[in-house]
């Protein structure tokens, strides 16, 4: 029967790794892909995307055995440090996921329930010169993002892309510009 590795031996085998050993890596995959797996599994409770991290977490014991410092902890110690906050981090990322799909999902449910407004409901010349007028006071940042989203039909997602901004900063400033135009255009339109 074998003796089951020690603390010394696992501090060995991350020396190894981080010298690219793939005999060393694959032991030290052996030894703790089981409870790693477990851990991961628990906090995401779906087992694609706990295999899913469970590689991200290997590739990062690959890439940074180097850096493991065996003052601070067993070898064991900072590999299920490192796979739990990434598990978290997964499970932050698939919940705004869930969530955008959602808000996604709502929007285009109330779109198709919106009834289409006849030619005459919408605006007049006038109106429409007015509406124009009132976009074009708009700093630039804002009415880019707004005749985007409404003259364009782009998502603000793709406006995003195509400004190469954060998505936050383009629904900023999409809702600045709508209550700006909803202010200059209340009573008049």
């Amino acid at each position: 029967m074998n003796n089951p590795l020690t603390t010394t031996d696992d501090v060995q085998l991350l020396r190894r790794v981080s010298e690219h050993d793939r005999q060393a890596f694959s032991q030290l995959y052996d030894r703790y892909s089981g409870v790693l797996y477990s851990t991961v599994f628990r906090v995401l409770n779906n087992p694609d995307e706990a295999s899913d991290v469970l590689q991200d977490v290997f590739l990062q014991i690959w890439d940074k055995a180097a850096t493991y410092d065996p003052a601070l902890g067993k070898p064991f110690s900072w590999a299920l440090t490192m796979a739990r906050n990434k598990a978290i981090d997964r499970l932050r990322a698939l919940k705004r996921r869930y969530s955008f799909i959602e808000e996604v999902a709502h929007e285009m449910e109330e779109e198709t329930h919106a009834p289409i407004p006849r030619p005459d409901e919408v605006f007049t010349q006038e109106q429409a010169a007015v509406i124009r007028s009132a976009v074009a006071t708009l700093p630039l940042e804002q009415r880019q993002a707004i005749e985007m989203a409404f003259l364009g039909g782009m998502t603000q997602h793709e406006i995003a892309t195509s400004l190469n901004q954060p998505l936050g900063t383009i629904k900023a400033r999409i809702r600045r510009g709508m209550l700006k135009l909803r202010d200059s255009l209340k009573g008049i339109v």
